[in-house]
């Protein structure tokens, strides 16, 4: 079991949860902190002084001020209106990614709520109940308020959930799965809708996904690259040291490897090229700028995980209002994380066109096709790649510059942090794909220069993947191939 304090939630922990059910629960210090905390707000909530969201309205209806007999109605209604999402349901891992990383929030003690209501969020992940979360309606501050209270409508008995492979009622799959509805008592439900947890448990499990994909272009880079005749010095170590760049040091290394021991480059040692085109010379470079953002986005996604994003905070006795839950530092990432992998998809791209055109594949049947002309070989599979990158460009346009004032001017900058990871999940499935049409080419590329041979880990990888031979549909091949990488089956180093 996972214990949730607030400190200590990794990136792999949630994936753990959202995806494998691995159990989770309270750390026994995370309770007293809530408790601590919890005592502020029911001291204050019992005075005359206006606290924001305790005994106010929210939002640019602050002001108003609620009389105690309504505080609990007050927490109800601002979970029922935020709940205005629409669009396609996110997917159950990213839901149970979300209510992971909320209980993880309010674990950290600052919320001011009950230690129950993170309880019944871990209730929820362990007994299956998965509330029914649309997708589009969260503008990243502050935080994401429509996705979050569609997760809390579950919580009060509301809403819709999933549970035991049907969509039902939230009360109704509370009542299989044994979990009483939560009342909830002032701050409680202004602490459950507020903060980053949508975006960032979409970008969190995406940037998983991306990291697989770094690791598989580099298998399929070399891949290509010794199916081209292609040489291994420009990946040199003495050249990466005198740009030293991490994320070009590792892959230039990881290539190396991938190549040692190759026949096919024994058979070529003589030849006269001297220089290999960019999409593979130059590949440290690329896939190398793309792990340094990937691992500049993990230092901050890890830092947002153990967060207090909520907002007013409890903070040594009082209650402070402030912006935390405001998503910009995660819209830029999860921005800059489509850009960085718009790259790799393209010089993906750049290398398939390579492997199957006539007038670059040196040595090679045109389109990899066995009978060319009467066999149309990889032409179209190449063309499907193209459509994914031109896909990603569009996509890659930056969603964090893209302001728009909501709340009566209220809130009136804010960060369009899901917009951000909405996209990148369509980035990394597109770029996933044209790295499985590449590894696909590559491995026929190699069966036509049998009975030379490639790598030991590259032969590895060529046994796991789908044989094409003759013309016939590829989509169940690319598919996969897809799932391959996509399991990290690809990283044979």
């Amino acid at each position: 079991m996972i214990l949730l304090d607030g400190e200590h939630l990794t990136l792999e922990q949630v994936e753990s949860v959202a995806d494998a059910g691995t159990a989770v629960g309270l750390a026994p210090e995370a309770i007293g902190k809530m408790e601590l905390s919890r005592a502020v707000v029911e001291r204050l909530a019992a005075g005359d002084a206006p606290v924001y969201a305790v005994n106010t309205g929210v939002g640019k209806l602050s002001d108003m001020r609620i009389p105690a007999g309504d505080l609990e109605q007050l927490q109800r209604n601002v979970v029922r209106s935020h709940a205005c999402g629409v669009g396609v349901p996110l997917g159950r891992a990213e839901v149970r990614a979300m209510m992971l990383i909320r209980a993880n929030v309010l674990a950290k003690g600052f919320s001011g709520i009950r230690p129950v209501v993170a309880e019944r969020l871990c209730q929820l992940l362990n007994r299956g109940v998965t509330p029914v979360v649309p997708s589009r309606g969260s503008v990243g501050a502050s935080g994401d308020l429509a996705p979050l209270a569609h997760m809390a409508l579950v919580l009060i008995g509301e809403g819709e959930a999933d549970y035991d492979g049907a969509r039902m009622a939230g009360g109704e799959a509370l009542r299989r799965a044994a979990i009483e509805p939560l009342t909830l008592a002032s701050k409680e439900g202004i602490s459950l809708v507020n903060g980053t947890q949508a975006m960032l448990s979409l970008g969190g499990l995406e940037l998983l996904a991306a990291e697989r994909l770094a690791d598989a272009a580099d298998v399929v880079c070399a891949m290509t690259t010794d199916a081209q005749r292609g040489t291994p010095r420009a990946f040199h170590e003495a050249i990466q040291r005198a740009r030293p760049h991490p994320g070009q040091a590792h892959s230039a290394a990881r290539l190396v490897r991938l190549m040692e021991g190759s026949e096919i480059r024994e058979s070529h040692l003589g030849c006269g090229r001297v220089q290999d085109a960019y999409s593979m010379r130059c590949a440290p470079q690329v896939h190398g700028a793309v792990r340094d953002t990937l691992a500049e986005a993990r230092r901050v996604f890890e830092i947002e995980l153990n967060s207090a994003t909520d907002n007013p905070l409890v903070i040594d006795g009082e209650i402070l209002s402030g912006g935390n839950f405001h998503g910009q530092t995660l819209a830029l990432h999860l921005d800059y994380l489509a850009i960085a992998l718009t790259a790799l998809a393209g010089i993906s791209e750049r290398r398939i066109d390579r492997l199957v055109n006539p007038f670059l594949n040196e040595g090679l049947p045109p389109f990899l096709a066995a009978h060319p002309g009467l066999e149309s070989g990889l032409m179209m599979a190449q063309v499907t790649a193209a459509a994914l990158v031109a896909e990603n460009r569009v996509l890659a346009n930056p969603a964090s510059t893209g302001s728009i004032t909501t709340s009566g001017n209220k809130e009136d900058f804010v960060s369009m942090g899901m917009t951000a990871a909405l996209k990148l999940r369509d980035v990394v499935g597109n770029t996933r794909l044209v790295l499985a049409i590449e590894a696909l080419a590559a491995s026929r590329a190699l069966d036509f220069l049998r009975p030379l041979r490639t790598s030991a880990p590259l032969e590895a990888v060529r046994a796991l993947l789908p044989r094409i031979e003759g013309d016939q549909p590829l989509t169940a091949a690319i598919t996969r191939a897809d799932e391959l990488i996509a399991q990290g089956a690809l990283d044979v180093l």
